[in-house]
């Protein structure tokens, strides 16, 4: 009895080392688009007033969670019965972040007038801004979170299913805590510069190191926001060169980051083309009506 005991015990920790060690090498595989999930979600989670910056994010925070509760068993299930839909889930998200990456340059670009004279108007608007910006970013996390779980489970494929479903679902809990544990600690990197200031009675070592987080944080948001946006459209132009035998060899000449980066822009930019027109038509139908 006793033996049978101690079996059972070196059958659990055996499993547990199997999981651990399939965590660690899914967790490097996925690191790259914890990255881009990192710059994404840090230019989504900026922009709102300091006091609504952790309440936005808390529900950032939440929608990701539900995200992966939704998209784990169901990667597990379509791997099992139907694999080749994953790719193209996989394949529709690329073509989204594609889209949306696209989309900012092109309001950076040619709606700079727009945006400044319509400022005045979204304040009064904050709260509706707020919520749609949060169902924005939490659109753009499932599809992140799909290619995070993706990712993770080719990682273990050839593990049994029960060292699958933990490692892929460890991977994609730390995934959202760490990911949004940094965010949380960028935007509130002022509040920290200026409690620094407080605490130092404004002179010092401590004083200098909080005015300086104060004047870092503008800096870091607007990287983020360029990082964020080129993230959108190399994470796209991955998802196309990996999953479309097409593009596997695409210019085999150019860097790879260099040739996803032009995939996912060609990809966008037919994106926002397509959505562009079916707008004008849906317009001059209703105008019509």
């Amino acid at each position: 009895m006793a033996g049978g005991f101690f079996a059972i015990l070196d059958d659990i920790a055996a499993l547990m080392d199997d999981i651990a060690v399939s965590s660690k090498i899914a967790t490097q595989k996925t690191a790259g688009i914890l990255g881009d999930d990192l710059a994404v979600n840090a230019e989504k989670a900026t922009g709102f007033l300091a006091s609504r910056e952790l309440p936005v994010l808390w529900a950032i925070t939440k929608g990701s969670f539900l995200n992966k509760l939704i998209i784990l068993p169901i990667a597990f299930l379509l791997n099992y019965y139907f694999p080749i839909a994953i790719t193209f889930a996989l394949i529709s998200g690329g073509i989204y972040l594609a889209y949306e990456g696209v989309e900012k340059i092109i309001e950076y670009f040619f709606h700079k007038k727009h945006v400044a004279e319509t400022t005045e108007a979204h304040i009064s608007d904050a709260a509706d801004d707020e919520k749609v910006k949060v169902r924005s970013a939490i659109t753009t996390d499932f599809i992140l979170s799909v290619e995070i779980v993706i990712i993770a489970l080719g990682s273990v494929l050839e593990k049994d299913l029960t060292t699958q479903i933990a490692t892929v679902t460890i991977v994609a809990v730390l995934a959202t805590i760490g990911v949004y544990g940094l965010v949380a600690l960028i935007v509130r990197m002022d509040d920290a510069g200026y409690h620094l200031m407080r605490k130092s009675n404004n002179s010092g070592f401590l004083c200098r190191l909080g005015k300086f987080l104060v004047w870092l944080l503008p800096m870091v948001i607007k990287m983020l926001a360029v990082v964020g946006t080129l993230a959108l459209i190399l994470v796209a132009g991955g998802i196309f060169m990996h999953n479309i035998g097409y593009f596997h060899h695409f210019l085999p000449g150019l860097p790879v980051t260099l040739t996803e980066f032009i995939l996912g822009l060609a990809v966008g930019l037919a994106a926002v083309a397509v959505i562009t027109i079916v707008k004008k038509i849906f317009g001059k139908t209703k105008a019509a009506h």
